[in-house]
């Protein structure tokens, strides 16, 4: 949005945006996407809320860190304590973003309020820490516009990709300003995360959402993400892949509303 503000968050060790008044809503993207995959839902929680809209190790200006889950977890928490956010806000994030919420939910849950978790995972089954381990390699050894197409197709199904063949280019000018580094880490820490045993520990209200056609966290994982957190909600949204805000941004749209206090 045009009247977003860029800034610093978590004592200047990572970058972002804020824009809109109200409630905090602090938002974490994916991996495979950065914070403007929020850009179609955004003038409508702008109206809503104060939106801060974090940029994730190795996006923009924030440093990239090491791998492990808790790095990213206590770093994110860290905004809660530097940045203003009030003890009422709500988190939202969609993939890797998710599982760094779910973790930070995990030993921090107390520094916010409501948790919105979007095509997220609490770990990953062999096939799926095998992807993550192939595009890591890929990075590492072709460069990270390397994966853009991979990253299209895990992002978005075939039928979208189908009529909107942009998508593949878009991805790769997205991945292209990521940090290979952080990249790596990423995915590292994706193929190595478990919080399942964990996510009985999160006493926030949540609320799970998953596409229906995601091919990158199937709605199994989302699923099961969803039963082990204690009172957990769960919206699969009809035809949709990793990304809902950013493919199907009226359905999500539809599918938070009376969950974030804005029906």
């Amino acid at each position: 949005m045009a009247d977003s503000q860029q800034i610093t968050l978590a004592g200047g060790k990572l970058s972002g945006a804020r824009v809109g008044a109200g409630r905090d809503l602090l938002i974490i993207h994916s991996l495979l996407a950065d914070r403007t995959a929020f850009d179609p839902v955004l003038p409508w929680l702008a109206e809503r809320f104060r939106v801060t809209l974090v940029d994730l190790p190795g996006f923009y200006a924030s440093p990239p860190i090491a791998p492990g889950i808790y790095n990213y977890a206590d770093l994110l928490a860290e905004v809660f304590d530097n940045d203003g956010l009030a003890g009422d806000a709500i988190v939202l994030a969609n993939g890797f973003g998710g599982t760094i919420a779910a973790a930070m939910a995990i030993r921090n849950g107390d520094k916010f309020d409501r948790l919105v978790l979007s095509d997220a995972a609490g770990g990953f089954p062999p096939e799926g820490r095998k992807a993550f381990q192939t595009m890591a390699e890929k990075v590492s050894t072709e460069g990270i516009a390397s994966v853009a197409t991979i990253a299209a197709n895990r992002v978005f199904h075939k039928a979208y990709l189908e009529a909107h063949p942009e998508a593949i280019e878009e991805r790769r000018r997205v991945l292209l300003g990521v940090a290979p580094e952080a990249f790596i880490a990423a995915c590292r820490t994706l193929m190595t995360s478990d919080l399942v045993p964990e996510l009985a520990a999160i006493r926030n209200p949540a609320l799970v959402i998953c596409g229906e056609l995601d091919g990158a966290t199937p709605p199994v994982l989302c699923r099961q993400m969803a039963d082990h957190i204690p009172g957990a909600q769960y919206i699969e949204l009809a035809g949709c892949g990793h990304c809902p805000p950013l493919e199907q941004p009226q359905a999500f749209i539809a599918a938070v509303a009376d969950f974030v206090g804005a029906g």
